[in-house]
């Protein structure tokens, strides 16, 4: 996502479990906080993560993403199930 990369979210945040270890692993963050929290972060930031001034365009475009992405799988690598073979389920 251009925005996840304009802003370089993963520097400090995750998906997957990769990425940087400032902020939480984002992947499964709006089935388990939902848009408008995810949104009250993106437009103020907190102490730790900047405020960006993001549009509100760009806000409904990273909810988009996360929702997206959550659908996806889980970020959690301790639930994932590890095959003979090297692949992950």
């Amino acid at each position: 996502m251009d925005l996840w990369q304009k802003y370089n979210c993963n520097a400090c945040h995750q998906v997957y479990g990769l990425g940087g270890y400032l902020g939480p692993d984002l992947t499964n963050v709006y089935s388990k906080r939902g848009p408008e929290y995810i949104a009250a972060f993106l437009k103020s930031g907190t102490q730790i993560m900047p405020n960006f001034h993001l549009t509100d365009e760009e806000v409904k475009s990273l909810n988009a993403y996360f929702e997206i992405m959550d659908k996806t799988g889980k970020s959690d690598p301790r639930t994932y199930k590890v095959n003979n073979d090297g692949t992950i389920e």
